[in-house]
């Protein structure tokens, strides 16, 4: 048998939760928050508009990062796209059984697989990239160049401060 609801008068009743830009979701909020918050609705756009291809905003992430950096390791990507190697792990499973990848045995170290983007797999990625630049450029819409690359400044800031933080202590970073 199910409840009645209770009524919105009841002290049992939630708060009306504000929308993003009122309250603590909006100017006057922790920037963390405002960060996180952003960074969510960015990952949702990204991917509604990678969705037909197939391609999710990690996987392409994957695919930028091999594309841009070829020969790195799985851990290596886990770092350069923010994911865990558990979630790299399956990401590669999952791009290899497409035939966006291929994976191959390095030349000299026997347990070391080499990663590939496939010919497919730049063709994919050339569309995926499409997508991203329409959505950026909506994200940025009507906001004025000199903005865009404040914003863009403080966030590498933020990334290169935390990263320093990240790697103190870390063997073979040179901050040990």
């Amino acid at each position: 048998m199910r409840k009645p609801p209770v009524p919105a008068a009841s002290p049992l009743a939630s708060p009306a939760i504000p929308a993003p830009g009122e309250g603590k979701r909006g100017v006057d909020g922790y920037v963390g928050y405002l960060l996180r918050q952003a960074a969510a609705a960015y990952r949702l756009r990204m991917e509604r508009a990678l969705a037909d291809l197939g391609v999710t905003p990690p996987q392409f992430s994957v695919l930028t990062m091999l594309v841009a950096y070829p020969g790195l390791s799985g851990a290596d990507l886990a770092r350069l796209s923010l994911l865990t190697p558990q979630t790299v792990s399956l990401i590669i499973a999952n791009l290899e059984r497409s035939e966006a990848i291929v994976r191959r045995p390095h030349p000299t170290h026997g347990r070391v697989r080499v990663i590939d983007v496939t010919a497919a797999g730049r063709l994919l990625l050339d569309r995926c990239k499409e997508r991203v630049r329409a959505t950026e450029r909506g994200l940025l819409d009507g906001l004025p160049a000199d903005e865009e690359r404040v914003i863009r400044r403080w966030l590498v800031k933020i990334a290169r401060e935390e990263s320093d933080v990240m790697e103190e202590g870390i063997p073979g970073t040179g901050r040990n």
